[in-house]
């Protein structure tokens, strides 16, 4: 690699790249072009090959059996790969056939189509309550910390059957699971603090468990407690990590692709007001936000034997970051991905993954996203940034946390 190659991969592990999206997507348009499978070794990560291509991910995400999540789903310090492997959490992402297969059939229904029609309502009436929140509020707000991460998070918690009153607890526990690369979100420097976050959620998720393996109810939460696996129940790990995945996972990187995708719309408003006058664009538009935003960065994976890609030999036993970030920017894939299109059709971004591992949750975010902007955009008369958007430090799950703007509603 060239000494600004080099550099533009190592850039994949320091989480303060993800604050500047400018810099991050020059660094990544640069390794597109020079170096699409590159060689990382940084302070204090194991190394791994930085992988930048659309393509090149898809056929590491079809090729499962070769590239596998365990031991090493995502990029994390070897300190916390260590932790991680301690704890022995188990959750869909962390997880290979056969029992990836086996723990997303337990949530599968809860995420199909029907579901997702019974849910509509909810989405709805949440979304008409927090563009109504916008109006209290205004007529300025932090779109993200009133907005965007609430809206989410009352969903996904409504889909658990966890009580409103516990709202506020999980929205604090998500934000530093995903937030510990971040100052304004981390709980403490010290490394065992940094995983006393993960350990509440556990017991909060213990207690659920045992609650609804006594008294059984009709919501999600109630199905993974009396869930069995090779004809007995889960165990708790795999209870308490289920849960986690589903709250954390389900909450921030939707909130995410809301927040960013009202930035865009701030930013190109002609596109809103395209979308405004034509709502049947609004399926496109959304799908549009997700690629444009990217929440999840990367998901690692391990090659279980030596393998070629585009030229380059990796060898078993060797890690691959699946950029997620730079598969949606890639310009044999997308026509002018740096411009934002809410008609953008076809659209073939890699938000959700790709395989066996494709996002259980894609149908409720998109249904969660649409319903918001369908209940704000009509009732939007004006809209401006009344300050500098703000964006986590991550390398994992993020995007914006503060997002001041300035605006009339209907």
């Amino acid at each position: 690699m060239t000494p600004t190659s080099c550099a533009d991969a190592a850039m994949l592990a320091d989480p303060q790249a993800y604050t500047d999206e400018q810099r991050l997507h020059a660094g990544l348009t640069r390794l597109r072009a020079t170096a699409p499978v590159a060689w990382v070794e940084v302070p204090d990560y194991a190394p791994f090959w930085a992988i930048t291509k659309h393509a090149d991910i898809m056929e590491i995400e079809r090729a499962d059996d070769i590239f596998t999540n365990a031991p090493r789903p995502v990029l994390v310090t070897k300190a916390n790969d260590e932790l991680q492997a301690g704890v022995g959490i188990r959750t869909l992402i962390h997880t290979d056939d056969p029992l990836h297969r086996d723990l997303r059939a337990i949530g599968a229904n809860w995420f199909r189509p029907k579901a997702m029609r019974a849910l509509q309502a909810r989405a709805d009436e949440l979304a008409r309550r927090f563009v109504d929140t916008m109006v209290t509020a205004g007529p300025e707000c932090d779109f993200v910390q009133q907005v965007a991460v609430n809206y989410p998070l009352y969903m996904i918690m409504t889909l658990l059957g966890v009580p409103e009153s516990d709202f506020g607890l999980m929205l604090k526990l998500t934000q530093e699971l995903f937030g510990n690369d971040d100052e304004e979100y981390k709980r403490n420097v010290d490394q065992a603090e940094q995983a006393t976050a993960l350990l509440e959620m556990f017991s909060y998720f213990t207690a659920l468990t045992a609650s609804r393996r006594a008294n059984p109810t009709d919501d999600l939460a109630s199905a993974i407690a009396n869930a069995t696996l090779d004809g007995a129940p889960l165990s708790d790990i795999d209870t308490v990590s289920y849960y986690a995945i589903v709250a954390a996972a389900g909450h921030d990187t939707t909130s995410a692709s809301i927040s960013g995708g009202m930035l865009a719309l701030l930013q190109h408003p002609d596109q809103l007001a395209r979308l405004q006058a034509d709502p049947a664009l609004m399926p496109l538009a959304v799908d549009e936000m997700i690629r444009w935003t990217t929440p999840v960065k990367e998901f690692m994976r391990t090659a279980q034997r030596d393998y070629r890609i585009r030229g380059v030999d990796i060898a078993a036993g060797e890690s691959v970051l699946l950029s997620y970030a730079s598969a949606n920017r890639d310009e044999e894939i997308f026509a002018d991905p740096f411009r934002f299109d809410v008609g953008r059709d076809p659209n073939k971004h890699l938000s959700f993954g790709y395989g066996v591992h494709y996002c259980l949750g894609a149908a409720l975010a998109r249904m969660e996203i649409n319903s918001f902007f369908t209940e704000l955009l009509p009732r939007l008369r004006s809209a401006e940034l009344a300050g500098t958007p703000a964006f986590m430090a991550t390398t994992f799950v993020g995007g914006l946390k503060h997002l001041p703007i300035r605006y009339e509603l209907r």
